[in-house]
């Protein structure tokens, strides 16, 4: 048919689907089926109500019409009561099973019309038993006045199945109304999830008192459920509360929230506050010179002869980390190949210069503890530090092959025995085993799930339980610091501005450092032919 609008004209179709109804019964072919409970008052809902409110919103009148099979149900006949949209049908037995039709009359344009519903009622076996009353319970309760208050009102309803249960509040003057713009009133009940093995349905509703005046005290506020099968009610009443309680409720309150306040910051400063507690309150920590250590760590990284080497890993150590923890923060490290002693033997070296440092850190890369076959498919295309170099010192390797490793969960992870894997080793015996060292992990690169696997178990152990210092991490906030910088102030500012960025004591990734350093260092004088570059 067409259509026509202002300013459009078009043709519209629509599909006409006509469902023939079986010879020798009323009512439509299609059916909405609803539940009837057994041995209770329950209803059926007439599935035509948006088209009674379409009719309400023009102000057209309409009637329903209830049938059984091809009889008409009068109401208040029987069982049967009209109830608005809904057919209320009295103590539900198994005759009230069948084919219910709602017809909806109306008249529109001086030409009376029809519509109807069909509804497959089936009758279920349950039932309800008498409703109990658990909130409220009889009680005195004392509140503020000026103050809201809310009163919940639970109800229990034994028995199988939905009951038909209604719940209200009332005092002496009657009941209270659902307008939430009053003062006092009470919110629609609802059904509550079905919790435990006890068989029936919980039901609550809420007395809402926006502000409570004097009148609202010394009063009964009773709850009572309406069922076909009695009224059971309890009931609550006001008294002032006393100021003095008030008081004490308002001071703990006030602490609580303190408390959680002080908590949260900590949480989130923790690093933070730590650093200057430290530095504000060096009194109240020990003197870590006199514990006959030399180092505040030991340094330990990857050698040339080691998997995960390189050149920015080899800058790192033996530039970048004397350069903020000696220069600007006071501590000794010990680092390997800048303080070993000529001619001393690896193993030796190793053992007394970690037994003599305050801390371990272990500078590792994704391809640290992995063997040869494995670095070139796990390695990350993503990693900032490259890795590069093969041993040529014959010495060195002979000296690794002399040493054996006892321990299962690193041998078959590290590639041989060079010097990173006995200060590994050796490390990892002290903090699992003996429980004598604090070993911190410094992560130069990012390390995928693929790569971590690859671990030795111990490394992965302390990684997963006190985390990591990412290097990396500060590499990309610089990466994106020099991002958002336009041409001309990158060339304004130039390289030393961005390294001074990242050496700063202050960063994020020195804070952390520094956190896991011993408290107080012992600041060292170098040569100065050891310059940063």
């Amino acid at each position: 048919f067409p259509n026509r609008t202002p300013s459009h004209c078009y043709r519209e179709a629509s599909r006409l689907v006509v469902d023939e109804r079986p010879t020798g019964e009323c009512g439509r072919p299609r059916k909405a089926y609803q539940p009837l409970t057994k041995g209770v008052t329950d209803n059926l809902n007439c599935p035509l109500k948006n088209e009674m409110n379409k009719l309400n919103s023009y102000n057209i009148s309409s009637s329903i019409k209830w049938y059984r099979g091809c009889d008409p149900i009068e109401d208040g006949t029987g069982s049967y009561e009209y109830w608005g949209t809904r057919l209320k049908i009295t103590s539900v037995d198994l005759q009230h099973k069948g084919t219910y039709t709602c017809t909806l009359t109306f008249t529109l344009g001086g030409i009376k019309g029809s519509v109807s519903e069909t509804i497959s009622a089936e009758v279920k076996g349950d039932y309800s038993l008498v409703p109990q009353v658990h909130e409220p319970s009889n009680d005195v309760i004392k509140a503020q006045s000026g103050y809201n208050f809310s009163k919940r009102c639970l109800v229990f309803v034994p028995g199988v199945g939905k009951p038909f249960v209604d719940i209200y509040w009332l005092d002496k003057d009657g009941f209270f109304e659902t307008n939430t713009s009053h003062r006092v009133h009470m919110l629609e009940q609802r059904l509550l999830p079905q919790n435990g093995s006890s068989k029936g349905a919980w039901l609550e509703t809420w007395l809402i008192f926006s502000e409570l005046r004097e009148k609202d005290f010394y009063v009964n506020y009773t709850c009572r459920a309406y069922s076909d099968r009695g009224f059971p009610e309890r009931y609550f009443s006001l008294q002032p509360a006393d100021p003095s309680g008030i008081a004490i409720g308002s001071v703990l309150g006030g602490m609580m929230v303190l408390f959680i306040i002080t908590v949260t910051l900590y949480y989130l400063f923790k690093i933070e506050i730590v650093l200057w507690f430290r530095r504000a309150f060096p009194v109240f920590y020990k003197n870590k010179d006199l514990d006959g250590k030399l180092y505040d760590a030991y340094v330990a990284y990857p050698q040339p002869c080691d998997l995960g080497f390189s050149k920015d890993v080899e800058t790192f150590a033996l530039q970048t980390l004397p350069h903020v923890l000696e220069r600007a923060c006071d501590y000794k490290l010990f680092i390997a190949g800048r303080d070993c002693l000529p001619g001393q033997a690896m193993v030796d070296s190793v053992e007394e210069n970690i037994q003599a440092s305050r801390r371990v850190l272990l500078l590792y890369t994704a391809s640290s503890f992995t063997t040869k076959r494995h670095t070139s498919s796990t390695s990350s295309n993503n990693n900032n530090i490259s890795k590069s170099g093969e041993c040529d010192d014959e010495s060195q390797r002979n000296a690794s092959d002399s040493f054996s490793i006892t321990s299962s969960d690193v041998g078959d992870k590290i590639c041989k025995d060079t010097r990173q894997q006995l200060e590994c080793v050796a490390a990892m015996h002290r903090v699992l085993i003996e429980g004598s060292l604090k070993v911190v992990l410094v992560e130069l690169e990012e390390i995928t799930p693929a790569q971590l696997a690859l671990f030795p178990e111990s490394v992965r152990h302390l990684r997963k339980k006190q985390g990591a210092v990412c290097w990396w991490k500060n590499q990309r906030t610089r990466e994106r610091w020099k991002t958002c910088m336009s041409g001309a102030d990158a060339e304004k500012t130039g390289t030393d501005s961005q390294l001074s960025t990242s050496l700063s004591p202050s960063s994020r990734f020195w804070k952390e450092l520094r956190y896991h350093m011993p408290v107080r260092g012992k600041r060292v004088v170098y040569p100065e032919t050891i310059a940063f570059l």
